[in-house]
């Protein structure tokens, strides 16, 4: 598959089209907002396209062209106001879903939060940015694609591990970022995790495993 990927510059983004650059089986084309961010990704030979999560669905169907999988790893960071929050973590992740079924691309993954699906587990300090990945995952739900949702847990800049646990209700745990990509690419092609929605953490499972064991 070419998979288009959201959020290219963060760093669950870069760790993923290191690893699709790299496949066998994928190819990446990258969205990135400033010129250059397709300067730096061109240098190291990863295709680029120039678009905004803050403008037209019609605009992101355009840079779909050709993709067969898109990956939402999108957000607004933690130093922006929850303004963006709405509009990036929100309404950027809705604008993809309606690209992609603009453009009739059937696969996407979204990169959630942990127990984004469970309000009463949600951290006080940051509902927002909960709320957001919430409802943009339920319309991802009742998009019609097949979709993958990853919550991941607490994300650490340390080397991954290979090693996770997947399951439908996990409370708490951290993850590497790099073992958060490793899941994205696996679950790109793995069936087991067609139209499901999953917590991640570390753990003692290899990510197949972890996958075909849903």
């Amino acid at each position: 598959m070419k998979v288009f990927v959201v959020g290219s510059n963060g760093q669950i983004g870069q760790q993923l089209i290191h690893l699709l650059k790299n496949s066998e089986e994928h190819t990446v084309l990258a969205m990135v907002r400033k010129q250059e961010q397709v300067d730096s990704f061109a240098a190291q030979g990863v295709e680029t396209v120039l678009a905004d999560l803050e403008g037209t669905v019609d605009s992101l169907v355009a840079a779909t062209t050709g993709c067969d999988a898109i990956v939402f790893a999108a957000g607004s960071g933690g130093t922006t106001g929850y303004d963006k929050t709405l509009l990036i973590d929100l309404d950027g992740a809705g604008k993809t879903i309606e690209a992609a079924q603009k453009a009739g691309i059937d696969r996407f993954i979204m990169v959630s939060a942990i127990q984004a699906n469970n309000r009463e587990n949600w951290h006080d300090n940051i509902l927002p940015y909960y709320a957001a990945k919430h409802y943009a995952d339920k319309l991802l739900e009742i998009s019609g694609l097949t979709y993958t949702i990853i919550r991941p847990g607490i994300l650490m800049n340390e080397p991954g591990t290979g090693k996770v646990t997947i399951a439908e209700n996990i409370t708490t745990g951290n993850i590497a970022r790099e073992d958060v990509a490793h899941v994205i690419l696996t679950s790109l092609s793995e069936k087991n995790t067609y139209k499901r929605s999953f917590d991640l953490i570390a753990g003692e499972d290899t990510i197949s495993e972890a996958l075909s064991g849903l």
